[in-house]
């Protein structure tokens, strides 16, 4: 686990209300390998996003390597569920810009235009190596991991509120680095967790 993930996680905890339990490197079954019925009326929307990034058509089915797993799955003392991601600068790319055009009715914990702006201060500046090698079957082409990251990002945002979780709650990179470097971190991390869930709860 990436050292910045790792902390807020831990800090998390401490915020959380109480009685609520925090599974890091998890996923609900219907986002490991999304296809057709697990993205069920959302669907359309899902091979719009994948249109847009490789030109080519989705299948209905994942391959099986598609397997994913989200930072942390957050479980409310009233049973409520939230996916919770920690979003390192390779999240912020071109490609991702192109899923957050797709937003327009998405509701989340986190502020799109936020997200879409530090996508913009990145551009032409995005990780190059491993962070950008080819991910096939379904992004085979040079820089097919922004695009294959991209793609898992859109789907933890949307798949979640259609099996009726609350909204993903995203952390970005500067601001966890702000939590974290603050003279009181514990507070500071529960003013931002009750930002960005105040009125998507």
């Amino acid at each position: 686990m990436p050292q910045l993930q790792h902390d807020v996680v831990s800090l998390l905890r401490d915020v959380l209300p109480r009685g609520s339990v925090l599974a890091e490197e998890a996923a609900p079954t219907w986002l490991v390998r999304p296809g057709r019925a697990e993205c069920g009326d959302v669907w359309p929307l899902v091979q719009g996003v994948y249109r847009s990034l490789t030109l080519r058509e989705l299948p209905e089915q994942m391959p099986r390597r598609e397997r994913r797993r989200l930072d942390a799955v957050i479980t409310y003392p009233n049973g409520r569920q939230r996916v919770l991601e920690v979003d390192e600068r390779q999240h912020f790319t071109s490609s991702r810009m192109i899923t957050l055009d797709f937003y327009g009715g998405v509701r989340t914990a986190f502020s799109v235009a936020a997200w879409r702006h530090r996508c913009h201060e990145l551009r032409g500046r995005e990780p190059s190596g491993g962070f950008a090698r080819r991910c096939p079957p379904l992004f085979p082409d040079a820089g097919g991991r922004h695009g294959q990251r991209a793609f898992r990002d859109f789907l933890a945002d949307t798949l979640p509120i259609a099996h009726g979780w609350l909204p993903t709650m995203r952390v970005s990179n500067d601001e966890a680095r702000t939590v974290l470097a603050g003279a009181d971190p514990h507070g500071q991390m529960g003013e931002l967790v009750s930002a960005k869930t105040l009125t998507n709860e």
